[in-house]
Order: structure tokens, then sequence, then C-alpha cells
């Protein structure tokens, strides 16, 4: 399959997509649809759940490369103005949802995947892998079938960077704190009221910074996102309960985190999870060189994606732009599909993984 065919492709199968719905949990439409697509071009795919991939295998001797894109969506807000599920073309623009986040992405590197096997005297095995869950990092997304996918040696996780290189990525780790009192008539000036034992801890997660920065994403930094005390005017609250919303740079996994966190407030401090930590790709990798080389911009990114749950070395990039990701009217151009489909392309031609 030549360059131009596959833009072509990949147009025709965005166009699909959108009008597929997507929401987190309900991909088995979309996860249908790109099983089908890959067994009438001759692939033999695996399934579990709505995860589905595909090999392309070389060599047992050779390591093993993966392309990975989500498939779901998040929900669309409510500020649409044209219908979120059919692929409204104007010029060189596609609106839809997800066609952003991340179906640009994910259509490049399936075409990329096509290209490549059918290139003789690849120095690697390739996966090509669209999977469920990731808006919400779900436990039946990529999680569930790395196991299956044997031995990764590189992860390309296909996401909206406007084709630049994300080295580096922050985690998340959600936290529920609760501060304890105890109960008194308001008038009585007796009790310990709660919401001002948190108050202590309010301000520890508002001024604290860890030791280490990151040169990519700064430091680790901690916002209070809810709290929650008291039942009637009258009454001293004996238990205020807060949320703090924790993003992890790259010098710390989520645990450590967690226990300075431990050691420092008087609340009791509870993880949802520990799951979603940090990731980072060294400067001198060969596939952060040949971008380099390309004239690629490396930067660390905020946001979330399934890249923080491989056990392995991942570089986040892809076509589109992650500011419209969630947006009303979300949309991507087809001059930034094939911008993909060349970076994809143009990173994975003749690159050794030493």
């Amino acid at each position: 399959m030549e360059p131009d065919a596959c833009y072509e492709l990949a147009i025709q199968l965005i166009r699909e997509m959108i009008s597929i719905p997507s929401v987190s949990r309900e991909e088995k439409r979309i996860a249908d649809w790109v099983e089908g697509c890959l067994e009438e071009w001759g692939q033999r795919t695996l399934r579990l759940n709505n995860n589905v991939w595909v090999r392309h295998h070389v060599s047992d001797k050779l390591p093993t490369i993966l392309l990975n894109s989500h498939l779901d969506t998040v929900k669309p807000v409510e500020g649409w103005t044209c219908d979120p599920y059919f692929p409204l073309m104007k010029e060189s623009i596609i609106y839809g949802l997800g066609s952003n986040d991340a179906g640009g992405a994910l259509v490049s590197l399936l075409v990329t995947f096509l290209y490549y096997t059918e290139q003789d005297k690849l120095s690697y095995n390739l996966i090509f892998a669209a999977t469920a869950e990731e808006e919400i990092s779900g436990e039946k997304g990529v999680s569930c079938i790395l196991e299956k996918l044997g031995v990764i040696d590189l992860g390309i996780v296909g996401e909206p960077t406007s084709c630049k290189m994300a080295v580096a990525e922050k985690g998340l780790m959600v936290l529920d704190c609760l501060s304890k009192g105890s109960s008194a008539h308001a008038a009585s000036g007796m009790g310990t009221n709660a919401i001002y034992q948190a108050m202590k801890d309010l301000e520890w997660f508002r001024n604290f910074s860890f030791e280490k920065s990151s040169p990519w994403l700064g430091g680790v930094s901690m916002q209070v996102t809810g709290i929650e005390a008291g039942t009637q005017h009258n009454v001293v609250p004996d238990a205020c309960r807060f949320v703090v919303d924790v993003r992890s740079n790259e010098c710390y996994d989520n645990k450590s985190v967690f226990r300075v966190i431990r050691e420092n407030v008087s609340s009791e401090v509870k993880a949802r999870s520990f799951r979603l930590n940090p990731s980072l790709i060294p400067e001198d990798h060969p596939l952060v060189q040949r971008g380099l080389e390309l004239g690629l911009e490396a930067y660390g990114s905020p946001t979330l994606s399934d890249q923080t749950l491989m056990p392995f070395t991942t570089l986040k990039i892809g076509p589109g732009d992650w500011s419209r990701s969630h947006t009303a009217d979300e949309f991507i151009t087809k001059d930034e599909i094939r911008q993909g489909i060349i970076t994809y392309i143009q990173l994975l031609d003749g690159l050794k993984l030493s």
C-alpha cells in the first residue's frame, strides 16, 4: 500500500468511525467494526472484551513495537451545533465526536501497520491494538490485554499531540481524605470542628512543594477539588471529607508521593488507585533521536493516556490538537491525518532498537 492509498483509506475509516457511537464501556459496535475491517484485509484478529489487536510477526529474534490508540470517546457535551455522530466534512475539516481524540491517531496508526506489513526486511515485529476504556482508565481496556501481547520493547501511543513527541507524561492519583472532629451544639462552644481540623491539611496541600522537579513536567501538583462537611447549621461537624487530585512527575511513582503525603497530614488519606503512574522515554532512545532528526518537537504532556498503564518504554504522538478533545464540534483536518501517517511511517522507517 502506497502512502497516498494509506491516506485515502484513513479518511474513509475515520468517517465510518465517527458514525458509530463508542462511549467508554459501550465500544462493542466499533470493536466489531474494526475487527471486521481487519479480517476483510486478510488479518488474523485477536480480541478480549472490546479490545482488538493483530500481529505482524517477522522473527522471534527481533524486538516488538506496539502501535496503540483507543476506540472510546467521552459523552458528547451539550454545546454541539451539529450531529456528533455524523462525519460532517467542510472543505478539509472533518467534524465528529472522537475525530480528534483519538480517531485521527487510530486510523493513522492502523494504515501505518498495513503499510509495514507489505514491507520487506523489517527489523522489528509489529502489533496494532485498538483498545477500549481509555477515557476512564478502565480495567477492561489496554491493561487487560498486556499479558496476552507478550514482550513489548516499545510502544507508540496515538493521541492528539500535533505530531509533537510527548516524551514524558504526568501520572494521576486521586485521594479521598477524612478529617475527624467531635460534634456538639453550635451554641455551646464545645466539640471539635472537623472543618477547622481539615484547614491545616488543606493549607499543606496548597503550599507544599516536592523536592524533585522535572525538566519536562515541572513539579508534582496537588489540587483540592472537592469538600463536604456538616449536616445542619447548628451542629459542629464531626467529619470533613475532601478530595485531592495529584499529578505526579517522572521523578516519583504514585506510592512514593503517597508516603510523603501520609507523613505530613493528620487526616485519614486513601488513594483510589496507584496504577496511573507517570512515564518517561529517554532523550537518547533511538525513536526520540529519529524524531529529533525529522525536526519533531519534544515536550512533557500534562494529560493522561493509556501510556500510564504500560510497563515498557512508550512515546505518545499523533495528529490533532489535544485542546480540541472533549469539546463541542470536535474536529480534525485531512492535512493533520496525512501528516500523522507520514510521521508514523518516517519514525518507523529503518528503525533499529538496540
